[in-house]
């Protein structure tokens, strides 16, 4: 099984996760929404698969390049 190791394009604070380890997610669905200058910026699936691990927790500060989730497809 190929994985895809996605990445936060931008810092910012996370409002809310969509979907924990497990769970199939489409191309597009939004993982979770990261409030960045004001902004909430959807985090979307860039492949269509199973969440194999997301440890993220609402009011978490990322940085841009930190771990959003592995993606099994």
């Amino acid at each position: 099984m190929a994985q895809e190791n996605m990445e936060f394009p931008i810092t910012g604070k996370i409002t809310s996760i969509n979907v924990k380890s497990g769970d199939k997610v489409s191309e597009g669905d939004v993982l979770c929404m990261l409030e960045s200058m004001k902004m909430e910026n959807p985090i979307l699936a860039p492949v269509s698969g199973t969440v194999a691990k997301i440890e993220l927790s609402e009011g978490q500060v990322v940085e841009a390049g930190d771990l959003v989730a592995v993606i099994e497809y």
